[in-house]
């Protein structure tokens, strides 16, 4: 949130102002990663699930 703030007060040089954008970008991909991961393991968790329900 400080980056997107940052952006939008202005006054940055361009230089800095691609350097946010940047880093912006960099934890944006970063949360994108970790969000599939905790999918994944849910879905592991469900499938999981489901198999010991059915072998019961």
């Amino acid at each position: 949130m400080a980056i997107v703030g940052r952006l939008e007060a202005g006054g940055a040089s361009l230089e800095e102002s691609l350097a946010l954008w940047e880093r912006g970008e960099a934890l944006a991909k970063r949360c994108e990663e970790w969000l599939e991961g905790a999918r994944r393991r849910l879905a592991a968790a469900r499938n999981n699930g489901e198999d010991e329900a059915t072998a019961s």
